[in-house]
Parts: structure tokens; sequence; C-alpha cells
């Protein structure tokens, strides 16, 4: 199997600028994420918290600890490793320039796999108005594309109904359900299991197939 750090610093697909589609709250883009990002990831994070910590991993310290701005420099060492090593495609959502969430591609393998799981969270005050699934949309086209991979996964708790409903509209299958997967929220979660094939993805990409049933627009 090829490793995915044989690329020299790089690999296909990374980095990248992806958008831009226009929906109800302005215009959709994904980025590398920067080291400047940190007072603003605090800030979403802080304050969102009622909205993201019942889908997050269990992890230790408290929510404030885990996101202040101290934290970020870190985290982003770490996501800047991983996109330069080949595992990981790391990227900011931007709404009209302004950092609204994340959609994180990791666990990327190569040859013979060719795949990867798909992540994301964003901003609680643009849930709702197609930012979260145009910027998955942009992520996955760009995946299954220019960075060469063949299959995405994404999982998520039965219960997360926005998250399914993205990943729904995409065009993603759900294959089974997968026992006490991972520890969120305090415990051990039952998550279901979505997939996509670069097969499934149509003429146009996903993204295309948002404009072409009127949920955005090229921008």
């Amino acid at each position: 199997m090829t490793g995915a750090g044989t690329y020299g610093g790089r690999h296909p697909g990374w980095p990248a600028r992806l958008g831009a589609l226009r929906v109800g709250a302005g215009v959709v883009e994904l980025r590398p994420v920067r080291l400047r990002d940190g007072s603003a990831w605090s800030a979403l994070r802080l304050r969102d918290e009622a909205h993201l910590a019942p889908w997050e991993p269990t992890m230790p310290g408290t929510w404030a600890q885990r996101h202040s701005s101290a934290e970020w420099p870190g985290r982003w060492m770490l996501l800047r490793s991983a996109a330069r090593k080949g595992t990981a495609l790391p990227f900011a959502i931007t709404v009209d320039g302004r950092l609204a969430g994340h959609v994180m591609i990791g666990n990327v393998v190569r040859e013979p796999l060719l795949s990867a799981y798909v992540g994301y969270w964003c901003d609680a005050r643009v849930t709702g108005s197609g930012v979260t699934t145009a910027a998955v949309a942009l992520a996955v086209d760009h995946c299954l594309g220019p960075a060469g991979l063949h299959r995405l996964e994404a999982t998520v708790r039965p219960e997360n109904r926005a998250s399914r409903r993205v990943l729904e509209k995409l065009g993603f299958r759900e294959e089974g359900l997968f026992r006490r997967y991972l520890d969120v929220d305090g415990a051990w979660r039952d998550h279901l299991c979505f997939a996509l094939t670069a097969e499934e993805v149509p003429p146009g990409g996903l993204a295309g197939r948002l404009v072409a049933a009127g949920r955005a627009e090229r921008a």
C-alpha cells in the first residue's frame, strides 16, 4: 500500500481554495485553516457550545478550556502537519469571507483504498441556510476529483437530523449502524455510516446538483 506521506510535503488536492457558491446566508468558500483563525474560531466555538457539544467527541477539560484562543495554535499545527503528510485536508468554511465553520477530510488513505472520512461543523447563526450543505458539496467534489480519492464516509448520530439531512441532500448512501461507535458528549453513542463513491457523483459534481436544484448559485 502506498503510504500517505510520499508526496514531498504536499499531496494531491492540498493546499486549495474551493468555491464559490451563493446561498441564503452569503457566498460560501473553503480555504485552508490559518494560524490567525484563532480568535474567530474560539469566539464561534464558545458561543455555540449548546449547539455543538451534543455531537462532539468527549475530550479532557471543559469546553471553555478546549476552545480558548490559546488552544488554537497547537490544533492548527497538528492540522497543518497532517495536511503536509497527506493524511488530512482541513478546510475553513467562510461566508462572505468570515469564518463560519470547518470541513475536515481525515484519515486519508491512498492506494488501493483511496478513501477518507468527512466531518463538519458550522456557525449556529447560519444553520438551515444551506451553508453546510454547500461547503460539504465543494469539499466532496474536490476530494473525489482533483484530490484523487474514490470513497468518502461520514458517521453521524441517528438523533442528529440536521447533519443527516446534509448528507442525504448530497446523495450519500446510508450503509449501516455502528453500535457504541464513538464516545460523544460523555457516553458511547451509536452512529450511522453514510458513504459516497466517485462513480455516484453526477456530471457537474455535487455543487452542480445544488445549483440545478435551485439550492445554490455559482458566485
